[in-house]
């Protein structure tokens, strides 16, 4: 014990004198480091007074207490990790100049809805159509890995031409495109990793058919309703209120479903929910282990064959952002099995099973069969080709088929049937930078309004004009279809960022919007018999469950024909 002290004095005698270098934070380490050194050496030692201990740093008082009743050798050793700490967290600095990016926020990695989001807007009934109130939503994004280090005109202009370079410098001079929540005064920044993006825009959603949504089941472990056609289960693409997840929410109060499985926005029956997420876990491993039996019909083109037909095709994605697929044998096994229900003479009614669940699966094999459901957009085009896709037999490579079949709907004004993209579309069709691409592709051909308040004369269409041109503190509006993190739009003050309130619909307060495209046409309304395609999910059963809808007027034997 009292060689240690020994040395411990000798050494804060050679910095004393200047023969060693040392930090007042080194200082202080080294006076614990010895102490505790010395405290744990001897048994007897720690019932000495701890005052007893001679040895002293420069500045003298370094055995003496504190009035926080702690050592100064203490307080500093804790000041010097604080320091630390605090640097650490800092992070790197920015050079004098440099654009300080923060570090990026915890995300929530699942996706559920609340009364703030579907406060948004609200819906009204048009001519047999489920409408909504346009609205101002912001679109979120961290920057991509392949942005880093392009400007943002490089990015709008290569990756978000639904809209014309000119709009995106309108909407900058309007202060609304965010960049880490400032508002950008210039296209040419150059992003940077965790870079915050948010662009606001004035969005309006494509009708569908207005049939109330029925739920068949709530037992409290489910929620099982009769999906009508037209209808996406979840927000995607331009549809966001329109969808099963938000009408259910909206108007029956049922919110953090658990998705079981989908069905495509066409296809009507049987749509099944969670309500919680032990549930989920329960019927996606029956559905792993497919314990879950799903029985489809649909009506077909011509004479199905008698007897049970059994495809065994793979299936292959051509493109996921257009939702196309193909027989190929590179493509995930596959297994449906058909049996004819009745023919009228032109068209046939079939059962459907399918014992896989791969996308469109159920509309692939039948126009591998040769026998395409009567109005599928997709699978029943010609653009397949003289045989539409039967036996496989396409001639054209995936690129080829796919602008084919861009190309047959364009020619028909019917791009609004498929689910496309809109930069897809004006990037396919060599839309030049600065100029405008095809209209949005999930609505008709528009038309010009003869005047700005004939578009809007619902009263929909856009914040007071004082909100934008007086105040400068409402909505902003950016890139109609940037990717990544959608969560409800919030009106910002422009003087303050920071300042944010939810956006509730009020159709006695919207005008149209002055940057906003949709606001100046008039689109005519889709018919119903566009909004329907004949595949619906009749039933579903599990080991201890079963669930099911009526047949739809188009399956029944004494339907007409158009």
């Amino acid at each position: 014990m009292l060689g240690r002290l020994t040395g411990l004095a000798v050494s804060f005698r050679f910095i004393r004198e200047g023969r060693v270098s040392v930090s007042l934070c080194e200082r202080a380490q080294l006076g614990l480091s010895a102490l505790r050194a010395a405290g744990s050496s001897d048994m007897e030692s720690q019932e000495e007074p701890v005052s007893e201990v001679t040895a002293e740093p420069p500045g003298g008082g370094g055995g003496q207490e504190s009035r926080t009743g702690k050592r100064k050798s203490e307080d500093a050793g804790e000041q010097c990790r604080a320091a630390g700490s605090k640097k650490r967290k800092a992070g790197k600095q920015p050079r004098p100049g440099e654009r300080y990016v923060p570090p990026p926020q915890k995300r929530n990695p699942g996706v559920s809805f609340s009364q703030e989001h579907f406060a948004e807007t609200s819906y009204y009934f048009e001519g047999g159509l489920r409408k909504v109130q346009p609205y101002y939503f912001d679109f979120k994004t961290y920057c991509k890995g392949r942005w880093v280090g392009k400007t943002l005109l490089e990015v709008f202009s290569s990756e978000f031409r639904a809209e014309p370079l000119d709009y995106y410098e309108k909407a900058v001079k309007d202060g609304r495109i965010r960049l880490n929540e400032m508002p950008v005064d210039d296209l040419n920044v150059t992003l940077k990793n965790n870079d915050f993006m948010r662009n606001t825009v004035h969005r309006h959603e494509p009708p569908v058919i207005g049939r109330p949504l029925e739920v068949l089941v709530d037992d409290g472990e489910v929620v099982v309703v009769d999906k009508p056609a037209s209808l996406p289960v979840h927000p995607c693409g331009r549809y966001r209120h329109n969808t099963v997840i938000f009408i259910l929410g909206k108007e029956k109060g049922l919110c953090g479903l658990h998705t079981v499985h989908r069905l495509d926005r066409l296809t009507s029956g049987v749509l099944l929910f969670a309500r919680t997420l032990e549930v989920s876990k329960k019927l996606d491993q029956m559905v792993r282990d497919r314990q879950l039996e799903k029985e489809y019909v649909c009506r077909v083109e011509g004479e199905f064959p008698d007897g049970e037909v059994v495809c065994e095709e793979p299936i292959l994605v051509v493109s996921f952002k257009v939702g196309l697929c193909r027989v190929d044998p590179k493509g995930k096994e596959c297994r449906t099995v058909f049996q004819k229900l009745s023919y009228n003479g032109r068209s046939s009614v079939v059962r459907c099973l399918p014992l896989t669940g791969r996308t469109h699966q159920i509309r692939v094999h039948l126009q591998f069969l040769g026998f395409p459901i009567l109005n599928d957009p997709i699978y029943g085009s010609s653009a397949w080709g003289p045989n539409r896709g039967k036996g496989g037999l396409v001639g054209m490579n995936d690129e080829e088929l796919l602008e084919a079949l861009l190309e047959e709907h364009r020619s028909k004004e019917s791009l609004h049937l498929l689910d496309v993209p809109d930069e897809v579309v004006s990037v396919r069709s060599g839309t030049k930078e600065g100029t405008s691409g095809d209209a949005p592709v999930n609505s008709k051909p528009p038309v010009m309004a003869k005047s700005l308040s004939a578009a809007c004369e619902v009263g929909s269409c856009k914040l007071p004009v004082a909100s934008l041109q007086a105040e400068d503190s409402g909505p902003k509006t950016s890139a109609n279809g940037m990717e990544g993190e959608t969560n409800g739009a919030q009106t910002e003050n422009s003087n303050s960022h920071s300042e944010k309130s939810s956006r509730t619909a009020n159709a006695n307060k919207f005008v149209r919007d002055h940057l906003c495209g949709e606001c100046k046409i008039v689109r005519p309304d889709p018919t119903e018999k566009e909004l329907v395609m004949y595949l619906h999910a009749l039933r579903y059963k599990g080991l201890d469950f079963e669930y099911s809808t009526q047949l739809p007027d188009w399956a029944k034997e004494d339907w007409v024909q158009d």
